[in-house]
């Protein structure tokens, strides 16, 4: 995501559907079981319930990837949208920690890291998450709280 772009950009952009983009969005794999581990502790981390998460394989999900230049289908592909500002990789990571309390918020320690160290380390673990972590359904699961947290789904 090398270049710049302005806040809630992708709200000018004709492939994004309109979505209520008042929260932090959270964009992940919907086949991951390490994001879909992230998502059962958003949910269980973040009281106020304003987090909601997208995958990147709905439509919503893959159109506002592609606005930021990513890719759906890579595997380093992961956004945080917070009051119109994307966020990706361990930045997006500590970001989000800052909306799910303490446990979260000590995510932040993450940042003493150089930038280019903490870019390499969130894309050896992107790379390899399926072959340490498998594969899992975040759609299929059955808590009713991440539930309500989807958006974007409905053409899964």
């Amino acid at each position: 995501m090398p270049q710049t772009f302005t806040r809630h950009s992708y709200r000018d952009d004709p492939n994004v559907e309109s979505f209520d983009d008042q929260f932090p969005i959270a964009l992940m794999d919907g086949h991951c079981a390490l994001c879909s581990a992230g998502a059962r502790m958003i949910d269980r981390l973040d009281r106020s319930q304003r987090v909601r998460i997208c995958t990147v394989q709905s439509s919503l999900g893959s159109a506002l990837m592609a606005h930021y230049g990513m890719r759906a289908d890579d595997p380093e592909s992961w956004l945080l949208l917070d009051d119109g500002v994307a966020y990706h990789e361990l930045d997006a990571v500590v970001r989000l920690g800052r909306h799910c309390g303490l446990p979260g918020r000590s995510l932040v320690v993450l940042l003493a890291l150089p930038k280019s160290w903490r870019s390499r380390l969130y894309r050896w673990v992107a790379r390899n998450r399926y072959r340490w972590f498998g594969r899992a359904d975040l759609c299929a699961m059955p808590a009713p709280g991440l539930r309500a947290r989807l958006i974007g789904i409905t053409d899964q």
